[in-house]
């Protein structure tokens, strides 16, 4: 009897143990010839860890199993049709866990280096990018805009969190010479080109809990 009860016991404290975990994957998607340690480099060219045509999905990573993807300069060269471009953002909402970080850079759509390299495809703006977020979608929908709401359509729901330019030099001058204004520098920005040369997005991917 004494051997039955010490088996009960331990199965008890077997059954009580979690399951450990899976580390997140970390990406770096387009990676070309830069690296990064501790990210799996994934590029269609090249001798990256991993070969990949990300404009074929699915992607083979399993649901929810990455924390963190960087896109430097990768965005603007795929989906040249609607349909591709909507199925990587839904590849990108599917593999990312909830709170995963997205980091993005692109060229500006208003510089000669965007309209310069006939492989970029498409332009990734703020504008552009809100309209996968649902909290967006939303508001657009009960104001009565007419904006596309992508997020609700796709069901995938990302967060702009952080939004920064890069000026060229030029105009970088004119503005910390106090040349110019800050608003003197929104209204260049929004009407000339060649004033800024790289746009950087942090997403944040929403889910349920």
């Amino acid at each position: 009897m004494r051997c039955l009860k010490d088996y009960k016991n331990n199965k008890g404290k077997i059954l009580a143990k979690k399951k450990k975990k899976k580390a997140k994957l970390k990406l770096n998607l387009g990676s070309g010839s830069t690296r990064l340690d501790g990210y799996i480099n994934v590029d269609k060219f090249g001798n990256p860890d991993l070969v990949l045509d990300l404009e074929k999905t699915p992607w083979p990573w399993k649901k929810n199993s990455v924390k963190e993807i960087v896109l430097n300069h990768v965005l603007e060269h795929l989906g040249s049709s609607t349909d591709i471009f909507l199925n990587i953002m839904k590849e990108l909402y599917r593999v990312c866990c909830n709170q995963a970080i997205i980091n993005i850079k692109v060229p500006h759509h208003k510089n000669d280096a965007f309209f310069g390299d006939p492989t970029h495809v498409r332009a990734i703006t703020p504008a552009v990018l809100e309209l996968f977020s649902k909290k967006n979608n939303i508001e657009s929908r009960d104001k009565g805009w007419a904006n596309t709401t992508l997020a609700l359509f796709l069901d995938v729901d990302f967060e702009i969190i952080d939004y920064k330019i890069n000026l060229l030099p030029t105009w970088a001058a004119k503005y910390e010479s106090k040349e110019i204004s800050f608003d003197e520098l929104n209204f260049a920005i929004t009407h000339y080109y060649n004033v800024v040369s790289e746009i950087s997005f942090k997403l944040k991917v929403i889910k349920e809990k």
